[in-house]
């Protein structure tokens, strides 16, 4: 069996490395793959989606796996469709749900689905006005997809007006910032929730908790992710339930009306406060990190998962009881400016799975090539031992100027 999977990054390496561990005979390809996708397939450079799309037809790839949100957004899964070629992942107006948050707060509120007040603009004088009157902290998002970083938590009315000026005058975030949404501040924990979606239910993960800033206790500059545990000890089964009932099932009722159907991930950003459980965003692929933690814990056989979403059959998803703590070893600088080039020693002492986020193979040497580098994963009984685990690993790793959180997973 041919596998392709579609983009560069530690999800990337982690969905390839499932695969292969639960189907060791597999072939895969990664598009266009990193330092580890190239130790367990053969790494590609298409540029197109025709180029995917004539790729899988030649070679005939029995299954091709969409990881990043850019490559759904310019249809890819469409093309695969229309030429009678396998995919996971939805099609362009289903991946608006994450890469629009117009549309997406839109349908939330027409479904009954819960979430934070807001309102959208698209001249900022307007914007600018409605801010002003509102309580603060607030929150400004540029519309389309901005690598991450569209979202500004805004403290005072002066701040707002610095966000709005920047998205909609300056166009820093460019097409993504020609509509901005403004909603209210939510207080409490997030927790993310990957799941299942086979076109007639969706079946939740187990929940992951992320942390994004880049300094200890959630201080400094928003990263894309620099530690991720599993499960979310926070979460609780009282929790669950208001999710599923508030969220899950009127967003299944959604898609189904909308006949947004599609075999794919469905990934919910929750946030916990003190009045219940509130849905922040939708991501339409697996998350980054949190695929990283979650998929380790998996016991199915993940290709399985994937025909079954396809056929649209029913699923059971089985998990480990244990737990994974994710540690994101970056480059110094991450995520303003920093080197790369550096080789990575040490790899073949660590003794819990790894993935490679931002490295390059040059005669069988890993070489930095990002901000995020790699994710070590500590699997134990408790999260306490996995943690531990991590960070045992992480002492046996060596490139110049490496950094990484210290409090992944503390208690």
């Amino acid at each position: 069996m041919k596998v392709l999977i579609i983009g560069n990054g530690g999800r990337e390496h982690a969905i390839g490395w499932k695969i292969r561990q639960d189907n060791p005979e597999v072939e895969l390809y990664f598009n266009n793959g990193n330092g580890g996708t190239a130790q367990i397939g053969t790494n590609l450079s298409l540029k197109t989606v025709e180029d995917l799309a004539d790729f899988a037809e030649k070679e005939q790839i029995d299954l091709t796996f969409v990881g990043p949100e850019d490559w759904l957004m310019k249809g890819v899964v469409d093309t695969f469709q229309e030429r009678k070629l396998s995919v996971f992942g939805p099609n362009k107006k289903a991946a608006l749900l994450e890469g629009s948050k117009e549309f997406a707060k839109n349908f939330m509120l027409k479904y009954g689905v819960k979430t934070a007040k807001y309102k959208t603009f698209n001249n900022y004088t307007e914007a600018n006005e409605y801010a002003k009157n509102q309580t603060y902290p607030l929150v400004v998002k540029a519309d389309g997809l901005a690598a991450g970083k569209g979202v500004v938590i805004c403290y005072d009315k002066f701040e707002a007006e610095k966000a709005l000026d920047e998205m909609l005058n300056n166009k820093i975030f460019g097409e993504a910032g020609n509509h901005v949404v403004i909603e209210e501040f939510l207080e409490g924990f997030e927790t993310s929730i990957l799941s299942v979606f086979n076109g007639k239910d969706i079946y939740p993960f187990i929940s992951a908790k992320d942390h994004k800033k880049i300094g200890e206790g959630e201080t400094g500059l928003n990263t894309g992710g620099m530690g991720v545990v599993a499960p979310n000890p926070y979460f609780t089964e009282e929790l669950e339930e208001a999710f599923r009932k508030d969220i899950l099932e009127p967003t299944l009722k959604g898609l189904l009306a909308e006949n947004l159907t599609f075999a794919g991930i469905i990934f919910f950003g929750l946030m916990i406060t003190n009045t219940g459980v509130y849905l922040l965003e939708y991501n339409m692929r697996m998350g980054d990190p949190e695929t990283q933690a979650t998929l380790p814990l998996m016991q199915n056989n993940f290709l399985d998962v994937l025909h079954n979403a396809l056929t649209g059959n029913e699923i059971t998803l089985n998990w480990k009881n244990q737990h994974t703590v994710c540690v994101v070893l970056a480059s110094g600088g991450y995520p303003l400016n920093y080197e790369t080039d550096f080789p990575i020693k040490g790899l073949d002492q660590v003794t819990c799975p790894y993935f490679v986020a931002g490295a390059y193979l040059k005669d069988e040497q890993l070489y930095t090539s990002g901000g995020r580098v790699l994710n070590i994963v500590g699997i134990g009984d408790t999260q306490e031992k996995a943690r531990e685990q991590a960070y045992d690993n992480i002492t046996k790793i060596h490139f110049d100027y490496n950094y990484c959180r210290k409090d992944i997973g503390e208690l």
